[in-house]
């Protein structure tokens, strides 16, 4: 199914606290509420999919947009308990809630960045740049061999979408990137936070150099 194909559909609706899902990237889900037992149980005699959004603990509210997931694994557990291994799909837009028993379910649009009109290769390799230099300044900060994945995406949309799930502890930020609509906004926030990242890691690099040990 792809994001023109349902303009508008239903779709059950699991909110988790500060979790933001990014379309191809995995999501590990222990489930156990009885409530969304009932909901896989129910997924899985369908089309395997449902919506992740963004709960916020301290504000008490739930986002607007989220993210489809497939859900590509699972295994029963006793109680009737479930792991499962979904993946990201597309984006949506929450237009109304259906209903709220036994589990949300609302009316979603899918959504999708605009097309852009310039190349923006050379922007997600500096992207890639800022990755690779961060990560190098963590391994030596932490002394401890970190690297990027090999099978990291080149393609702009997907680097952007990689990146930001890759942001940790910034729930608040990660949802912001997700309800971008414009790729090219979305890289040139992430290079914002990397190269503040960097600049940070850089200084506290050579303040460990500087020191003894």
């Amino acid at each position: 199914m792809t994001s023109s194909s349902i303009a508008v559909r239903e779709l059950p609706l699991f909110p988790l606290p500060d979790v933001v899902l990014f379309p191809g990237r995995p999501l590990p889900l222990h489930i156990f509420e009885f409530r969304y037992r009932i909901m896989m149980n129910t997924i899985l005699e369908s089309d395997r999919r449902f919506g992740v959004l963004m709960f916020d603990p301290i504000q008490g509210q739930i986002s607007g947009v989220g993210c489809c997931a497939e859900i590509i694994h699972f295994q029963r557990l006793q109680d009737d308990r479930m792991k499962v291994i979904t993946l990201g799909q597309q984006r949506f837009r929450v237009l109304e809630y259906v209903r709220e028993k036994p589990y949300r379910v609302g009316l979603v649009e899918w959504i999708d960045d605009h097309p852009s009109e310039k190349d923006l290769r050379p922007l997600a390799t500096d992207v890639e740049q800022l990755l690779q230099d961060v990560v190098h300044l963590s391994a030596k900060l932490t002394d401890q061999k970190i690297e990027l994945p090999d099978d990291l995406p080149n393609l702009p949309l997907e680097l952007s979408y990689w990146v930001a799930s890759n942001l940790y502890g910034v729930a608040a930020e990660q949802q912001i990137l997700l309800e971008m609509q414009n790729t090219k906004d979305r890289l040139d926030r992430e290079t914002e936070i990397l190269t503040s990242t960097r600049n940070h890691l850089a200084a506290r690099t050579a303040l460990k150099d500087v020191l003894p040990s």
